[in-house]
Order: C-alpha cells, then structure tokens, then sequence
C-alpha cells in the first residue's frame, strides 16, 4: 500500500478523534465526585427576561373618587379615617348647612303646588270628557300642571346633589321637617385614602373631605428609558422584583420624559394583591414570550471562553462541552438558547473544574 496514502488516513483519523475529543470530557466515576460537580437538569421557560426598570403602583382613575360638601356648612362628624374600608352609600361625614334649609324650604313649596295643581288637573280632565269646559281651559290646566311638575323634579334633583338621598327626601316630603344636617355618602366601596378635613371645622360649597379608591385593580407606571422601548410590545408580561406577583403591558407612552429621556409604561397587575400598596414604588422586570425553545439554568452552571458561552451536558462518557447563547438573566440564574433538549443533566455546579480539565489545566484521571 502506498506510504503517502496510509498517512493521510490516518492523519485524518486523528483529526477527526482530536476534534471530537475537544468537545467531549472524559471523566470516570471514581473522580467525577472529586470535581465537586453538581448535576441538574434542562429547565424549559417560556419568558426572555428584557430589562428591569422602576416603577410606582397607581390606583386606576376610573376608581378613584373625591367626596365633596356640595353646599358650605360647619363638620359636625367624621366617620371614617385614613386606611379604613367604607361601604358604599356609608355615611362619611355629617355637616348642618344653612344653604339646605333653604333647599329643603323651596322642595316643599313646589311640592305643595304641585299637589294643588294635581287637584286641578283631574278635575278639568274630568269636566272635559263630560263636555262642560272648552279644549283651551283643558290646555291651560296641562300645561301649568307640567310647568310645577318640572319645578318639583328640578329642587328634588338640587337636593339630591346637595346629598341628600331618595328615602331623605321622600321622607322630608312626608314629615315635612326641615334638617339642617346634611350627609356625605361613600359613592363607592372602597378604601380611604385621604381626609382633607377635620371636625368642628366650616367649609365652603364643593370643598373635598375624603378621597377614597376601589384597590381591587392596580397598576404599575413605569419608566422605560427611550432606547429601550424598541423591544418591548403590548402584552409583555412584567414580574415585580422578590414576590410572585405578575402584570401584563397594556400601554406603551407616545412622549419621552424631556428630563430624564424615558417613556412611560403601564402594566395591570394580574390579581387583586395585599402585598404591594398604591403609591409605592418598587422595582420590576419585564419578560417577553419566546417562539423558540429556551432554558433556564443557574449562572455558575455558564462557562466562558474566548468570548462564547458553554455548558457542560452529561453523556456516558463525561460531559459534552455544548455552547449556548445567553439571552438574558434574572437574578443567579441566566436564559439561554442552543442545541438543547429539556430534562438533560448540566453541571450546575463545578463548571470551573470542568472547564479547567477541557482546556488542558486540569487531569480527571
């Protein structure tokens, strides 16, 4: 056989064990315990961690309130105080106003003309289905019925936003006693947030006493620096730093903050949560959903060289140095991409030791 030949093959053949043997450690079972090697496995996730940003929890607009006096008048009782939950229709507040006396007074008249205009009205309809009285006079009648009437409904609806309710004014019409003390009703049920008056106190026509909130949704206002808004889209999920506590992205701000060049971001926080508190300001990350497989494994389980990134799988044999991406990191624990299957053994820790032995610093025999 030629001479030349011979050596090419096996020149070839070496190549071929060497390359292979590059990506492969060798390590039998006596030592592999002396490594201080630690095996895990392959945990699939489905979340790319993007960035990690501040963030303040807010109390949606829409279930926020202010309770007002609608008329001036002097506090005479407060009934709720700050942190405290009120349900809705609960009496807040109680005040004597002079202004509804004289709301009370003018209820009454008109509703005293219009009893007496009703009087008038049966009795015309009456005598104009039997004949006696011209169409006129029946027009005349109607029309000043309908006038009171309007008049009646008009105080009523100035009695109802003075605060008085429905069983309140039914019951002023009935009794005819006029009251000066007026109530500040809860429009929701909620929480209160804060008291802006105080007892003994006179205020004037429309001046706040309490501001509550329904907490059962909260959001997240978070900034997002400006060269970061690129990767981020509706529906991102967002996860509050040190509890299990998710959001969800549902806007994403039109205008940069010219101060500190950042956007604006809001997320929903995913259930009603007793741990986190309107107006408190925390830090977050926000994930973003994968297409391809991905994994999740601890940072000490990463080797670095020449720039790339590996891990060591376990095989029959030893371990098979794989290189991975990393495509982001939370916390001790990093998400990476490559050719991966879910469920192997990694070293998750000991990878220096095995590092060291594939590049020739180390001996596992």
């Amino acid at each position: 056989m030629n001479i030349k030949l011979i050596v090419c093959a096996l020149s070839a053949l070496l190549f071929c064990s060497l390359a292979q043997a590059e990506n492969t450690i060798k390590i039998s079972e006596q030592l592999f315990g002396n490594l201080g090697v630690t095996l895990g496995k392959l945990e699939t996730v489905t979340q790319i961690p993007l960035l990690t940003a501040p963030a303040k929890v807010v109390v949606p607009p829409a279930q926020e309130f202010v309770v007002s006096a609608s008329q001036a008048g002097l506090i005479t009782k407060l009934n709720a105080a700050i942190g405290d939950k009120v349900k809705k229709g609960a009496v807040l507040a109680e005040l004597n106003s002079s202004d509804l006396l004289s709301m009370q007074r003018l209820y009454l008249k008109a509703l005293s003309e219009l009893q007496l205009s009703a009087v008038f009205y049966q009795r015309d309809k009456k005598l104009l289905q039997e004949g006696v009285i011209a169409d006129r006079r029946w027009q005349e009648t109607q029309a000043q019925h309908e006038a009171l009437l309007s008049e009646a409904n008009e105080h009523k609806q100035l009695l109802q936003i003075a605060g008085m309710t429905d069983g309140e004014i039914a019951q002023l019409g009935k009794t005819r006693r006029l009251s000066s003390q007026l109530s500040l009703h809860a429009p929701i049920t909620g929480v209160i947030m804060e008291r802006m008056a105080v007892a003994g106190e006179r205020i004037g026509s429309l001046a706040p006493v309490y501001r509550l909130a329904n907490l059962d949704e909260l959001w997240l206002e978070i900034n997002i620096p400006q060269e970061r808004l690129a990767g981020l889209k509706i529906g991102d999920q967002v996860q509050i730093e040190n509890t299990d506590i998710t959001a969800t992205v549902n806007l994403l701000g039109q205008n940069v903050n010219a101060e500190s060049q950042t956007v604006l971001a809001r997320a929903v926080i995913n259930s009603k949560q007793s741990t986190v508190r309107a107006g408190q300001r925390i830090n977050i990350q926000i994930t973003q959903a994968s297409d391809l497989p991905i994994f999740k494994v601890p940072n000490a389980a990463i080797a670095q060289n020449e720039g790339k990134s590996f891990i060591f799988v376990r095989d029959k044999t030893g371990f098979l140095v794989t290189p991975v991406s990393v495509i982001g990191k939370q916390g001790e624990e990093s998400i990476i991409s490559g050719e991966l299957s879910a469920n192997q053994d990694i070293a998750i820790q000991g990878a220096v030791a095995l590092k060291a032995n594939w590049l020739g610093l180390g001996s596992a025999e």
